[in-house]
């Protein structure tokens, strides 16, 4: 007897559920994607209980008829793909047949459905179609999903917690809201409000929807095309950081996508802004011919390859840089603010309920005063076109930030500055770790062969490990200018060094860079160079407690106005914070509104 036989379609949507719904956000994303693809304008989901007990969407589209209603909960049936060629040229969020029938498998769904002509009423128990009737909705659709995985009990155990679950469903939702402006996004859980945008295609505004106001007016404009990928977006000063990079928002044809190297590539537009561990808020679109790119690589659909990454990558890169070079970005010292904290009852746990009243009361609490003084969010908008400031122009040359004159020093640390438009702190030794950094980085980039002999040659002893792996890469020390040869066991005698060494520091300099050269793995030329420059500027610039003259601040401080970026040293911390002068009349009430 024949030991192999096909399984049943119910089985086979049980297993497909395994990867397709690993949680209730899985079920949100595939019953919205295909309210998008109907062609939705508004699309509004509510939750009970973080979808956990019941979620439903609802939405405006063109709805279907009883044929394609009770169609759509088989295996693999679409409307999206006819032929093998549409494989490669997808422009819809689903494609496969699958969602559908994968939910209902292990879930209670009501369908009810019209496209203006009839209304369908499908009703299905574990992926069992148990009746169809007629109903009375009007053009759209309504899906109901109930209990998810009440019949894979295993599966249901493992969820996570429902914070964690509704906190899914809201970044995603919110991620939609981003990529398609011009639908009206609602959600609700327990009957809650989460998100209410206006569809309005202004992603400005849906922008300050989820971030609040204070984000969105630091946002800047991004855009940029070539000849294969096309770009536009907002992207946030580098003050506006958060820890988690589920900030970063990368869209690819308006579909959400999570890949590395595009956010690897965001990243290094940001090197030296913000620091290791950072992430910028970025909502970016990628527009490109559906050829170029294969969504098929992953069940969910959230991962992507491309074709001519490195135009893309290029792309990114240089619009980003672009706008960050043309602002001003010091950051404005804030008074502190009151932080909204869960409190534990006696068994030390925090309740459902206050876990979403403090998500709602914080989200309200993004709209500050200030917000409060425009009639309607359009105005806001309106008021955010003016706000990136131009960087001023000094005798005909350009610099990023307008002269200050220093009047003290505070804790020995940090320069107190002025000028017309206010006050200023300057940590003394970011800003002089930005001014090496750049200094060192040219120098070594110019491949001058300026070299300076040692009266005394500088003999390094190494372990037999170290030594084996420095002889590999003796070329990388000769490149930089040093004359170097081997002198007995394990050890090298340094006889010339580059001209840009610091003078006092020469021995310790070299001990840095034969360190930094035994601890890469791979070497990349620049990265490398960058590597020096940031261990030398750190190490030999000035630190905290040195006490300078006022000479030497305003040294240092005409100094950091001719680096190409004078707002954070090479790590990402800021150098400079202000505080305007009406800021300055707020805090001394000089200034009442």
């Amino acid at each position: 007897m024949s030991k192999i036989k096909l399984m049943s379609e119910d089985l086979a949507n049980k297993i497909a559920a395994g990867e397709v719904v690993e949680r209730c956000m899985n079920v949100v994303k595939e019953l919205v994607e295909n309210a998008i693809d109907a062609k939705s304008t508004c699309i509004k989901i509510d939750l009970i209980e973080s979808g956990v007990k019941e979620i439903v969407v609802t939405d405006d589209g063109v709805g279907m008829d009883k044929e394609d209603a009770t169609m759509a909960f088989s295996r693999h049936a679409t409307s999206k793909l006819k032929t093998l060629e549409d494989l490669f040229n997808i422009d819809s969020l689903g494609f496969r047949g699958e969602a559908l029938p994968s939910i209902a498998s292990v879930s209670h769904v009501i369908l009810k459905t019209s496209n203006g002509e009839v209304g369908t009423e499908v009703i299905i128990n574990g992926g069992v179609i148990e009746s169809i009737n007629n109903s009375d909705l009007k053009k759209g659709t309504k899906i109901t999903v109930r209990d998810l995985f009440y019949n894979t009990p295993v599966r249901l155990k493992y969820l996570k917690n429902l914070y964690i679950e509704l906190s899914n469903i809201v970044d995603y939702v919110n991620k939609m809201a981003l990529s398609y402006p011009n639908i009206k996004f609602v959600l609700t859980n327990n009957g809650k409000e989460l998100l209410n945008t206006d569809g309005q295609n202004n992603l400005l505004k849906v922008i300050y929807n989820i971030y609040g106001f204070d984000v969105s007016k630091k946002m800047i404009k991004v855009e940029g095309e070539n000849k294969d990928y096309k770009i536009n977006g907002y992207v946030s000063y580098p003050e506006i950081t958060r820890s988690s990079r589920n900030v970063i928002t990368t869209l690819v044809n308006g579909r959400v996508i999570r890949n590395n190297d595009l956010i690897k590539t965001i990243l290094e537009a940001y090197h030296t802004y913000i620091p290791d561990g950072k992430y910028p808020i970025v909502v970016l679109n990628v527009e490109v011919d559906p050829y170029l790119i294969d969504i098929n690589i992953h069940p969910t659909k959230m991962d992507i390859k491309f074709s001519e990454f490195s135009g893309l990558k290029e792309l990114i890169n240089k619009s980003i840089t672009k706008e960050l070079e043309r602002l001003a970005l010091i950051p404005s010292a804030k008074p502190l603010e009151k932080s909204n904290e869960l409190k534990k009852d006696e068994t030390g746990n925090i309740s459902f309920k206050d876990i979403i009243d403090n998500y709602i009361e914080n989200k309200n609490d993004q709209v500050s005063e200030e917000t409060k003084e425009y009639n309607s969010v359009e105005e806001i908008t309106l008021d955010f076109e003016g706000n990136n400031i131009e960087l001023p122009f000094e005798d005909d040359k350009k610099t990023r930030i307008k002269k200050m004159y220093p009047v003290g020093l505070v804790h020995g640390t940090y320069i107190i500055a002025e000028n017309e438009d206010g006050m200023y702190m300057i940590d003394q030794h970011a800003a002089n770790e930005r001014i090496n950094y750049e200094k060192y980085l040219k120098a070594m980039g110019t491949h001058d062969n300026k070299m300076i002999d040692l009266l005394i040659p500088i003999k390094i002893e190494l372990s037999n490990s170290d030594y084996i792996i420095l002889k590999e890469n003796f070329n990388l020390l000769k490149e930089l200018n040093f004359e170097i040869e081997e002198f007995g066991i394990n050890t090298i005698l340094i006889r010339s060094h580059p001209f840009w060494l610091p003078i006092n520091h020469i021995e310790e300099s070299i001990r840095k860079i034969i360190e930094i050269i035994i601890s890469k793995e791979s070497f990349d030329s620049y990265k490398f160079t960058e590597k020096v420059s940031i261990t030398l500027a750190c190490k030999m610039s000035i630190k905290a407690n040195d006490h300078i003259s006022l000479e030497q601040m305003e040294y240092l401080l005409d100094t950091l106005r001719e680096t190409e970026n004078p707002f954070t040293c090479p790590h990402g911390r800021p150098t400079i914070i202000s505080y305007s002068k009406y800021e300055l009349e707020k805090l001394f009430k000089r200034a009442m509104n």
